[in-house]
């Protein structure tokens, strides 16, 4: 196949190498710095999807294409720019004839056929399970309600609207997943205020966290580009969710230290503006595309990134 990779970062580089051991020819789009592309095997593509000049020569003959820019911060500008315009962008050029029409919402589309499959090349974007607003702990699918609080977080909700509407209305190929928290080599946020001594544990801990390792998605993507269904959504996340106590337990009689200290009521409440707790359900996921996890929980995950740490005698 030819597939080519928007975004390649943190999960983009890697899915390309794996990509390419897999023998597919593979391309990488990004906004600069082509060099370590090539290494991997990777054809480089220098292009801004928020500038639609910059893809306007590009080639569009590829059989599968997967959006997994991050924004590295920013506010709801940036996220509306990168991710909802920049899909926009992205639909455009790789169906052209939609130029323009692309609706704002949608109802849910219909489920995929083989006519959808065969002109847009199949397209996975890489959404998050922010979008789930709930806040009780309670258990969510991908038909649970999606209407965050957090404005970038709606912006996310928009962007799939615009996805979910191309594949109805374009027979555009597109899946989203949405995705939980990513952890793996060099990554994992709360491991790293952790192991400096910065973490600390909202009210009783009982906020309930959904994460993912990186190499997981990696293969999560790959199975939904083979298998998914066209205007579906996935939830990309481990067998078990976890409260944010649970966690800091695991982890400090892993390692050997003190559990983290209370947040302040001051760090709580500011904590709380746009946090959610639910229990993210991957069950589509394992049912239907058949996936079985590397790491099904954060144990297994972050036990294979601890060791690297071990061995070098950091954590302590």
């Amino acid at each position: 196949m030819r597939v080519l990779i928007v975004g390649c970062g943190y999960i983009g580089l890697p899915l390309g190498v794996e990509l390419v051991k897999q023998g597919h020819a593979v391309f990488g789009l990004r906004r600069s710095a082509a060099d370590e592309l090539k290494a991997a095997g990777i054809t480089p593509f220098l292009a801004d999807i928020t500038t639609p000049k910059t893809l306007a020569d590009l080639p569009r003959d590829f059989d599968w294409v997967v959006n997994c820019v991050a924004s590295g911060g920013g506010g709801a500008g940036e996220y509306r720019e990168l991710y909802l315009q920049g899909t926009r962008n992205l639909i455009e050029w790789l169906v052209p004839e939609s130029a323009g029409i692309l609706p704002a919402t949608s109802s849910p589309p219909p489920k995929a056929t083989r006519q959808q499959d065969a002109g847009a090349p199949r397209f996975v974007y890489t959404s998050s399970t922010g979008v789930y607003g709930q806040n009780e702990g309670a258990v969510v699918t991908e038909a649970s309600l999606a209407e965050p609080e957090s404005e970038t977080a709606k912006i996310l909700v928009e962007t799939e609207k615009v996805l979910l509407a191309a594949a109805r209305e374009k027979r555009f190929p597109a899946m989203i997943l949405r995705v939980a928290g990513i952890y793996g080599p060099e990554r994992g946020y709360l491991l790293k205020q952790f192991l400096r001594n910065e973490a600390s544990i909202e009210g009783r801990g009982e906020r309930i966290l959904n994460m993912i390792h990186r190499d997981d998605l990696i293969g999560i993507i790959i199975l939904a580009l083979q298998r998914g269904r066209a205007g579906e959504i996935y939830n990309a996340v481990d067998d078990e969710p976890v409260s944010q106590f649970k966690f800091f337990e695991w982890l400090a009689e892993t390692l050997g230290k003190e559990l983290p200290s209370a947040a302040t009521a001051e760090e709580t409440t500011s904590r709380r503006r746009g946090l959610t707790s639910k229990k993210v359900s991957n069950q589509r996921l394992k049912l239907e595309l058949g996936y079985q996890f590397k790491y099904p929980n954060f144990r297994q995950g972050y036990t294979a990134e601890l060791q690297p740490l071990e061995v070098a005698g950091r954590p302590s």
